[in-house]
């Protein structure tokens, strides 16, 4: 499994493969065309609640991870289901935040690595 991460703003190459929007909500002037996402998984971003809590503060990135990690252990199955998808091949998880070192596709490139 390999397992890439980047905005989905970023122009679409031919080493992203499958690339998978992992945002509860879709990117802001994106055409689903210009996006290139083969897959939305709104399922297993981060809730609302959580998202507009941790509003990409850097200052509360740790919390959001431990409280995102919670969430994906609740939501196991949906999960495990996507989990057994990148052994597949090739996957790059897209996001929509600008802050490319605070974002909940850090923390899944982390879930699915581990």
């Amino acid at each position: 499994m390999k397992l890439n991460i980047k905005r989905v703003y970023d122009k679409s190459t031919k080493a992203d493969r499958k690339r998978v929007l992992v945002d509860r909500l879709w990117p802001r002037g994106l055409t689903k065309e210009k996006a290139s996402v083969d897959l939305w998984l709104k399922e297993i971003a981060p809730g609302t609640e959580l998202r507009k809590w941790f509003g990409h503060d850097p200052a509360k990135w740790i919390e959001f991870r431990k409280r995102y990690h919670q969430e994906l252990k609740k939501n196991i199955a949906r999960v495990s289901r996507f989990k057994e998808e990148l052994k597949k091949g090739t996957t790059t998880l897209v996001y929509a935040a600008k802050d490319e070192e605070h974002n909940e596709a850090i923390v899944l490139k982390e879930w699915f690595s581990s």
